[in-house]
């Protein structure tokens, strides 16, 4: 029997206006290889475990569903350690219920990457983001203009949204590796990327091969980005989260954990419009033109909100134009 090359992890709820599209995405993959679809509905309370039975019974040898009736979130557990757990592949590939990929040959060309160089450790690629009402590109995650290799400084201080989770393919033996700064990160992406860069090099793709979906609803930014107070404890326990990353690597990468911080904490400031304080903080790049950009935002908030409307919508189209 051929051996299974990649598990697909695919972490959903409430998404049955987008699960349809993100299995339909998977199962599109042209490869030379055996791939598997773990999917783990968290107790979704509308058609989404539905919509996962009908593909299942289309495709029972691909798709391999775990139907929850109670959230493990909310109990504490870790989908991704469940998934992992009754993986089979060589290596995983991430991509939630709300999200899908756009290149038929994605899982081809990462997993061809990653067999020719065993040093890698990660293997990401450039992503779209789409609106999630019409599916209009609004932006796109391009961490370089050309494929290159990460260093750990740079995925420290990169967060987050260095890299779209959808173009995630690492070793399935890495993901059993969980330092601690695992468990209390308030985020999964950022911890794991870290992690990985920490195994060994972190490979970007410069090609657009996926698409992640912004203002989902009830989706975790839009909860967590809907109030200066989330906001701000979000930032705290990324801080804490750092300060354990710089202790379990023996404070090796101290300044780039330092600028992110501080990076972090001078965002935090503008949100609350404490432009003096935010002017203090050390290792932010163009930190005064941030701070005169976000004058200029709030003024024109508050005096001539239809201008700034205008000019919203123009850069929306002008990011349109240039990435058709």
């Amino acid at each position: 029997m051929e051996d299974i090359m990649v598990s697909i992890h695919c972490a959903t709820y409430n998404h049955e206006k987008y699960i349809a599209e993100a299995i339909e995405s998977f199962v599109m993959q042209k490869v030379n290889f055996k791939f598997e679809i773990l999917i783990h509905d968290d107790a979704s309370t509308d058609r989404t475990a539905e919509i996962i039975r009908k593909y299942e019974k289309k495709y029972p040898d691909l798709i391999k569903p775990i139907y929850q009736t109670q959230n493990q979130r909310t109990l504490g557990n870790s989908v991704s350690k469940i998934n992992f757990g009754r993986a089979r592949g060589k290596y995983i590939a991430i991509c939630e219920g709300d999200d899908y990929w756009t290149d038929p040959n994605k899982l081809q060309k990462q997993v061809d990457f990653l067999e020719s160089h065993s040093e890698c450790s990660l293997c990401v690629h450039g992503a779209y983001i789409v609106n999630a009402f019409d599916k209009k590109v609004l932006s796109q995650l391009r961490p370089s203009k050309s494929s290159k290799i990460f260093t750990v400084g740079e995925v420290i201080e990169g967060g987050g949204e260095l890299f779209s989770t959808n173009s995630m393919v690492y070793p399935l033996k890495y993901a059993k590796i969980r330092p601690h700064f695992f468990d209390i990160a308030p985020v999964g992406d950022y911890p794991l990327a870290i992690n990985l860069s920490l195994l060994g090099a972190v490979y970007y793709i410069d090609e657009f091969m996926s698409a992640y979906r912004t203002n989902v609803s009830g989706s975790w930014t839009v909860e967590n980005s809907s109030s200066i107070e989330k906001k701000f404890k979000h930032i705290q326990q990324i801080a804490t989260m750092l300060d354990e990353v710089n202790s379990y690597t023996n404070g090796k990468y101290e300044t780039s954990i330092i600028r992110k911080k501080n990076k972090n904490q001078f965002f935090i400031l503008l949100e609350q419009e404490k432009f003096k304080e935010a002017k203090l903080i050390k290792y932010v790049d163009h930190s005064l033109a941030l701070i005169y950009r976000k004058r200029l935002i709030l003024f024109l908030r508050r005096k001539f909100p239809i201008v700034l409307k205008f000019l919203k919508n123009l850069r929306r189209k002008w990011a349109q134009w240039v990435l058709r």
